[in-house]
């Protein structure tokens, strides 16, 4: 959608814009996809990394589409939200997984 019917409709700072939000949400859906394979083998619950993962999709990449279509820069002020939301589901996931609780070995 974004390559072929917002070509020529967006100004190309909106569409760069565009571009970054579907980027992220991209790196990020795969992100969901290994904490789901990683669920199973944790010891841990890993609900924490995927809301914080979905938080952040929504968060960062909703307001750059949002910003994108609407050109409304107030939309710019949530993107960090997402991002401090991305970077607690690599740091809650890094923690669960690579130090796992005491008394437990990493399987």
């Amino acid at each position: 959608f974004g390559a072929h019917g917002l070509r020529g409709r967006l100004e190309p700072e909106a569409l760069q814009v565009f571009e970054v939000a579907v980027r992220y949400q991209m790196y990020h859906a795969l992100a969901l996809v290994l904490v789901g394979l990683l669920a199973g083998r944790s010891s841990g619950s890993l609900a924490p990394c995927g809301w914080a993962f979905a938080a952040g999709i929504g968060l960062f990449s909703g307001s750059l589409y949002a910003l994108a279509l609407t050109g409304s820069r107030d939309w710019g002020r949530v993107a960090p939200f997402g991002g401090a939301a991305f970077l607690l589901g690599w740091g809650l996931l890094a923690l669960k997984t690579l130090w796992p609780p005491r008394g437990e070995a990493r399987k």
